[in-house]
């Protein structure tokens, strides 16, 4: 009988090499060169694009019993470009929990995506009620600090006001603020007690703040709730804003939350704050546009040079 450990193993090994195969050079921005027999990638490519060694690699695909830790897993589902159901689909097959699970969320369709873009200059955003981002539109990505800039485990609004600068002083009222956040935390988390991703939240931010821990040990818990807010935006001052939860299911699982202006100096601001962004996300296109050009202009050189080994190697 073969256990199960060795199903998932080679169940693994078949999906990583299926993944591989579909994918071409061109689709990662390598050359293909004129001698490339393998279809898709090969197995040193995908090593080098995650970043592992390719013997490593390769006996994972061989399903050698060797341990996968969540970070490489997180590297080869972005080399092998995978989509939220493969990218679970992978997590799944080798037995860890996703350290980014927002980026396999089936709550956050397109229409709801296009709903937070329609709500703009009105900040808002979808999360979980472990206080993770799931998706925000562009005015509320900027209305705390640059929600764009952080890496994706940082994208929890817990986390950032416990330990982030920029955000914390955003914040009016900073002290009522942690301690209810610490209690709905606690409170959501009763339902989640066994699940690695709340486990893995609670311990990181216990060895990172002081604070927290000392908040954290008063087990208070808080429930949710609608509540104005008076945000200190670093690049248009002072914005007063309803804020207001609409559950997606289930009172436990995601909603979106939006950020209504309470008067007319706060649409203003709002405003302001959209054009800003709107400005920033052109000019960052633009230079995009122009590094890309001079990528290809490098690569397209390369494929020439190799294209012209290749031709006098076959002279040879």
């Amino acid at each position: 009988m073969v256990a199960e450990p060795d199903i998932r193993r080679h169940e693994l090994a078949g999906f990583l090499r299926s993944r591989r195969e579909r994918i071409t050079p061109e689709e990662v921005g390598l050359p293909r060169g004129r001698r490339r027999r393998t279809p898709g990638l090969r197995r040193e490519e995908v090593a080098q694009l995650s970043a592992v060694g390719v013997t490593w690699y390769t006996w994972l695909e061989q399903a050698r019993p060797i341990q996968v830790s969540p970070q490489v897993l997180d590297a080869l589902a972005g080399a092998l470009l995978l989509d939220p159901t493969e990218r679970s689909h992978l997590f799944a097959l080798a037995g860890q929990a996703d350290p980014h699970p927002e980026t396999a969320c089936p709550t956050v369709t397109p229409a709801l995506r296009g709903l937070l873009e329609q709500l703009e200059p009105v900040p808002a955003c979808v999360q979980n009620s472990r206080y993770d981002f799931l998706a925000y539109n562009r005015t509320f990505g900027r209305l705390y600090c640059d929600l764009d800039a952080l890496p994706r485990e940082d994208r929890n609004t817990l986390w950032l006001a416990f330990t982030n600068d920029e955000f914390r002083a955003a914040v009016t009222d900073l002290p009522d603020i942690l301690r209810a956040m610490a209690g709905k935390f606690r409170a959501s988390m009763a339902e989640h007690l066994a699940e690695p991703a709340w486990k893995a939240m609670l311990n990181r931010l216990q060895a990172a703040s002081p604070e927290f821990r000392e908040i954290w040990a008063r087990h208070d818990v808080v429930d949710q709730a609608s509540r104005a807010k008076v945000v200190r935006n670093a690049d248009v001052g002072t914005l007063r804003l309803e804020h207001t939860n609409l559950w997606l299911g289930p009172a436990a699982g995601p909603r979106l939350v939006t950020y209504v202006p309470l008067d007319e100096e706060s649409l203003a601001g709002l405003e302001r704050l959209q054009a800003l962004v709107v400005a920033q996300e052109a000019a960052r296109t633009a230079q995009e546009a122009a590094e890309a050009a001079g990528v290809r202009a490098v690569q397209e050189k390369a494929a020439a040079r190799t294209a012209h080994d290749e031709a006098a190697l076959a002279v040879a």
